[in-house]
């Protein structure tokens, strides 16, 4: 059976058409949040198929794969490529009104040109057909970054990392901006039995002696600024909550000193050492004009027994129902007193906080940057059609839609940059029914300026990337 993505797809008149390919089909992107690994486009990578590239540590697949009852062992375990893929293939077809069965047929003919509708009859030709163009070199990663005319590409990385991989891509002269993002959740996780150890590591790193918060946060300081020499323009940090907890620093000093002599923290004095530190690297980036982005909401690894078989990151976490709003609100308030504030990104994985997330993006308006308070696009299980709308809905009620940053992919797979096609023909779609319904000037020249802005000009002029 054909394809049913065609040049109309979620466009439903013409306005909405007219927007999307005249304004928004060929803007350049900018992924300014995924979690691509870095060696594979230092190495410019090339996969030896098509389950290595689109179904290795893809949760969002392997949760409908075990959600129609497939056995685990075709999913993370050890049966071969091509058996995987036949599961998978399997499963499209039961995954109709799921954003998967969107994203993958898009996939498929964007990268491939292949528009038969995956299923368990077509897979083995579909699966040699896309193995064979793999084996090219217009397959290899940095190509398909090219391909699909992305600009810059924002990695997630550890403060430990050398970010070796990020200055080979630098010394190449890849035509692609690939820039490091500074996720600290190692230095917050104060919980973790390998925290210690981890902070030995900053100080051998940063030759500082890491006894006390003063310390710390020079230690801190000193791989900000190694970051920054390597391009990074941003931070991230993935949490349940905020966390806005009262602290003295005589209480910091004395509870890190605690954790380093061996001692294990009380919950409350873990939140008191991660708010301390939250404050100070909000401090930090804003010197360094950095975005930060919070990623807030989640419940991670809710199901033990797949933790312990697959680790980390095994597609067992769940949408949070966490009071945000009251935290959140004292810890940007209180940079923001202090003139300490960077431009921020706030995401959220549960619905229901959207206009919380817009509405406190409004409180903290400046006079630059415009929109320096972001209500981020729709994140993680939110990144679908109806997510998406939601979102935006949320944040043109209650803010300027106008100075959205715009999309992002949040993913590990190099065939997910379809994503912002979607994302582009979502937005236009609602732009052009409110201008059919009479709600928008049938204005095309300015709202098409404002598509734009939201694709790609927003975020090029938000986040300032080096040249």
């Amino acid at each position: 059976m054909t394809n049913f993505i065609e040049e109309d797809f979620l466009l439903k008149n013409r306005y909405s058409k007219e927007l999307y390919e005249r304004y928004a089909k060929d803007m350049p992107i900018i992924d300014y949040h995924c979690h691509l690994p870095v060696k594979d486009i230092a190495e410019d990578r090339q996969f030896k198929n098509l389950t290595e590239i689109w179904i290795a540590g893809d949760h969002y697949k392997w949760r409908a794969m075990r959600a129609l009852g497939i056995e685990e062992k075709y999913i993370t375990g050890n049966s071969s490529d091509e058996e995987k893929f036949q599961k998978w293939a399997e499963t499209v077809p039961y995954t109709m009104r799921n954003p998967l069965y969107h994203w993958t047929h898009l996939e498929l003919q964007r990268y491939f040109g292949i528009t038969d509708l995956l299923n368990e009859k077509n897979a083995k030709k579909i699966y040699n057909q896309c193995n064979s163009l793999l084996a090219t070199q217009a397959y290899s990663t940095r190509n398909l970054l090219k391909k699909m005319n992305v600009k810059v590409v924002c990695t997630t990385d550890d403060p430990a990392d050398d970010l070796r991989h990020h200055k080979k891509i630098a010394e190449d002269r890849f035509e692609v901006k690939v820039l490091p993002t500074f996720r600290p959740d190692a230095l917050l996780n104060i919980e973790s039995d390998g925290f210690s150890a981890y902070l030995d590591k900053i100080g051998n790193q940063t030759q500082v002696d890491i006894k006390d918060f003063d310390s710390l946060v020079k230690a801190v300081a000193d791989r900000i600024e190694y970051f920054h020499q390597h391009g990074c323009r941003l931070s991230d940090h993935g949490l349940e909550r905020m966390l806005a907890e009262d602290f003295s620093k005589e209480e910091i000093d004395n509870l890190l000193g605690k954790k380093l002599s061996g001692d294990n923290l009380t919950t409350e004095e873990s939140e008191k050492y991660q708010s301390a530190l939250l404050l100070k690297l909000g401090s930090l980036y804003a010197e360094k004009n950095w975005t930060m982005q919070l990623h807030l909401g989640p419940v991670r690894d809710t199901n033990s027994k797949l933790l312990n078989q697959i680790g980390k990151d095994a597609g067992v976490d769940s949408i949070g129902d966490l009071n945000q709003a009251k935290p959140l609100a004292k810890f940007l308030d209180t940079l923001n007193k202090n003139e300490d504030l960077p431009k921020t990104i706030l995401y959220n994985v549960n619905p229901s906080d959207n206009e919380v997330m817009a509405t406190m993006a409004g409180n903290f308006v400046s006079d630059s940057p415009k929109g320096k308070i972001q209500h981020g696009s729709a994140w993680w299980f939110l990144d679908q059609k109806d997510g998406m709308e939601k979102q935006l809905n949320s944040l043109s009620n209650m803010g300027l839609i106008s100075c959205f940053v715009g999309m992002l992919t949040d993913s590990r797979s190099f065939l997910s940059v379809p994503r912002h096609e979607y994302f582009r023909r979502v937005l236009c779609n609602l732009f052009g029914k409110d201008i059919e319904n009479k709600e928008l000037p049938e204005d095309m020249e300015w709202i098409g300026k404002i598509i734009q802005d939201i694709c790609y000009y927003n975020a090029e002029s938000y986040f300032q990337f080096p040249e």
